[in-house]
């Protein structure tokens, strides 16, 4: 526990007194500068939220007082304990004279902005279906790291989130379950990612209080009434290990370790055991200085007392997936009862505590993208050097202007979070709301204020759209220099109503200009519009005549193939034909990929590949049917013999795109195997309203590893990177990648 650094006074109403004790307390590390700031905060404070009650029965400056207390054990600087104590005071000080960012400095008037933003999000009652809950939950967590420009303003939340939790008596019990039931899905992992680990144990074991008072009570009675045995065991293994290690000069840290009423009911749960049969509530924690005094120790440890051979693990020469390192064995100690030992290197230690970025990815089996784990880890980064007594500042400043978030967070009006990429505007998030409330769209309201629909959203807003039942999409959405649409799924939509509403003019005039083209070429032959299809992966005579119409497809290019010879063709492993695809759209054909700046060559897509706009291509020149393009990593064209690479063109590139163009992908997806992984799975696919036209799975038992491989149907890239994104949020998902045939 983050115990209090002063006592308050016994008058609960007394806020003054509160402050003055509060300041009296402070460690002499904050000198005399930082607390003149402070106490001015203070009289802010008294200002702003003075004898302001809260429904725990205390008043707000207490709270408040409270929660930067929490910070200073954590040593946090001057500048998080003012924004802290100002926390929900904002719009008073705008309107008191000078404005935060003159007063106290733009940092704290930056942190002041988001806390506010946060708070406002705090007091929106969701309700989520059952089966959106996870994900819900872990776009809530995303999001308040994506409002937080600053790491601290995640730290400050933190803070008053357990002051919170140990505040809860005063209200009733169906309030204090919803309270903890959020901290322990949302709150406790936040702190888990940012390795704050004695925010993170007491908020697990405080919410489990609440959640499970009957376990949380049996197992707090059963180590009291075992503490002092259980502290003499630990004592004597120590001194021991003491003994021992002096005689073999090895310079040591030898400590109990403390284990959690929640961990240790988990550990119950998983392992289906009693607390009796629980190895590590005595254990002992060893620090060295290095790898070799690892192992010596570990001999000492085992020749001192006999260990138990499937208790031990040797995390040194095998990293866990989360770069974790130390020696875990467990030794029939004094007494002949079981006894933990860990060690590690002070570094290990270090890192397991601090610098792991991954140990929150390990903890709650999740994948995540990239650019949001490197986020994560310049985070970590920072709190490092705040605990080694360094500024920062310069780091700060970088992760500021080099680290952005990559995709925003924004809620509905139910306070759903929706993820959408950085820069989506009010019209995006419509669409990814659902079609038809993008297509009917007039208007949007942002945190309660008409906003203009090609306003870029920010993390943390609510956005609510204004429908109209007979409105429809305009095309001023599609023109880029008017920023209505940032996602590729938004634009999409608003093309493929166009098409719909125009398909049969589109279709009429394709015919005719298909004639007129036959005419002036004099080639008398009747067009053969089912066999002309499948070259373009389009189903019907009417799509092709659609597209033609539309301008996708170069009329001149159909009437030449109208008058081609009937021919056999060439077989070839890299020249196999295209297999059609379901619904409208086609694969990349000659209107899809340009070939040495010529756009009417006959191109088809590989099969082995299956290459979608973007990928990086490659053409192979065929005999007989024109250039089939790969992607540039597959596997055919990389095990290609040496006689066959100069028929690679590199001169190939995407041209502009058919409007409603599909395209089937396969995609690999490695996992854990569990019940309802394949249901998971299933529902990322319906959300994101894409078509998964095969499925095949495999089970692995011995290694419980699942399979499964699916062909879809999606636009472009873009597409495939947001399903990428999506199922990398889902439990026990290892690796998800686009195989080869």
């Amino acid at each position: 526990m983050v115990k209090p650094v002063y006592n308050l006074p016994e008058d609960p109403r007394d806020d003054a007194a509160a402050v003055r004790h509060w300041l009296e307390a402070l460690p002499e590390n904050y000198p005399p500068e930082d607390r003149e700031r402070l106490a001015r905060a203070c009289d802010l404070l008294l200002r702003c939220r003075g004898n302001q009650d809260l429904d725990t029965g205390e008043t707000q400056v207490r709270h408040l007082l409270c929660t930067a207390d929490i910070l200073v054990r954590l040593r946090m600087d001057a500048d998080t304990l003012i924004a802290t104590l100002l926390n929900g005071c904002y719009g008073h000080l705008e309107e008191d004279g000078e404005p935060p960012a003159v007063r106290f400095g733009p940092g704290i008037a930056d942190m002041l902005e988001d806390l506010a933003r946060i708070d406002r999000l705090a007091n929106v009652d969701a309700v989520i279906a059952a089966k959106e809950r996870r994900e819900h939950e872990e776009n809530l967590r995303r999001l308040l790291l994506g409002i937080a420009k600053d790491v601290r303003v995640v730290l400050v939340v933190l803070a008053e989130r357990l002051h919170l939790m140990r505040s809860l008596a005063g209200l009733d019990a169906e309030r204090r379950r919803e309270i903890a039931q959020d901290t322990r899905q949302v709150y406790a992992p936040l702190a888990n990612r940012l390795g704050v680990w004695q925010l993170k144990w007491e908020l697990e074991d405080l919410a489990m209080r609440s959640l499970e008072p009957d376990d949380y009570k049996r197992i707090a009675r059963r180590l009291d009434g075992r503490r002092a045995e259980r502290e003499s065991f630990v004592a004597t293994a120590i001194a021991a290990l003491e003994e021992r290690f002096a005689a073999a000069g090895i310079d040591a840290d030898i400590s109990g370790r403390p284990k959690h009423i929640y961990s240790i009911w988990r550990k119950m749960q998983r392992k289906n055991v009693e607390l009796d049969q629980i190895f590590d509530l005595r254990a002992v924690r060893v620090l060295v200085r290095d790898v070799a005094s690892c192992y010596a120790a570990l001999g000492i440890v085992h020749g001192l007392w006999k260990h138990i051979p499937k208790e031990f693990d040797d995390y040194i020469a095998t990293p866990k997936g989360n770069l974790y390192q130390s020696l875990h064995t467990v030794v029939v100690g004094p007494a002949d009862r079981p006894l933990e030992v860990q060690i590690r290197t002070w570094d290990m230690h270090r890192h397991a505590e601090l610098g792991v970025a991954a140990h929150w990815a390990y903890k709650e089996s999740k994948q995540q993208d990239a650019a949001f784990q490197r986020r994560m880890t310049l985070m970590r980064n920072w709190l490092e050097l705040k605990h080694e007594g360094e500024d920062g500042g310069d780091f700060v400043e970088r992760f500021k202007s080099e680290f952005e978030p990559a995709h925003i967070y924004v809620l509905t009006p139910q306070a759903k979070v929706i993820e959408l990429p950085r820069g989506a505007t009010a019209l995006d998030f419509a669409y990814a709301i659902h079609s038809e409330i993008g297509n009917r769209c007039r208007g949007a309201k942002v945190d309660g204020g008409i906003a203009p629909l090609n306003r870029p959203l920010t993390s943390g807003q609510t956005v609510e759209i204004l429908t109209r039942g007979n409105a429809a999409p305009s095309r001023d959405w599609l023109e880029p220099h008017r920023g209505y649409l940032k996602t590729a799924k938004a634009r999409n939509r608003v093309r493929q109503w166009f098409k719909r509403q125009n398909f049969d003019q589109d279709v009429e005039l394709g015919r005719s200009l298909l004639e007129k083209e036959l005419s002036r070429l004099r080639i008398e032959e009747k067009p053969r519009l089912a066999q002309l299809c499948l070259r373009y992966n389009l189903h019907a005579g009417e799509d092709l005549l659609a597209a033609l119409g539309r301008g996708e497809i170069p009329v001149g290019q159909v009437a030449h193939q109208v008058g081609e010879p009937r021919g056999e063709e060439r077989n070839h492993p890299l020249a196999k034909p295209a297999t059609p695809a379901s619904g409208t759209g086609g694969g990349p054909d000659r209107a899809a990929v340009i070939v040495a700046g010529v756009p009417d060559l006959m191109t088809h897509p590989a099969q082995c590949c299956k290459p979608i706009p973007y990928d990086e291509i490659v053409g192979f020149i065929t005999r007989g049917r024109g250039v089939t393009i790969h992607r540039r990593d597959c596997a055919n064209i990389l095990s290609l013999p040496e006689r066959e690479k100069a028929r690679l063109s590199d001169e190939v590139h995407w041209a502009e795109q058919s409007l409603d163009a599909v395209y089937r992908v396969d995609l690999l997806v490695i996992a854990a195997d569990r019940k309802g992984l394949l249901r998971d799975i299933s529902s990322v696919f319906s959300d994101t309203d894409i078509d998964v036209v095969g499925v095949h799975t495999a089970s692995d038992r011995a290694r419980e590893i699942a399979t499964m491989r699916f062909t879809v149907e999606l636009e472009d890239g873009a597409r495939l990177e947001q399903v990428h994104t999506r199922l990398r949020q889902l439990p026990d998902v290892l690796e998800i990648k686009r195989p080869h045939a």
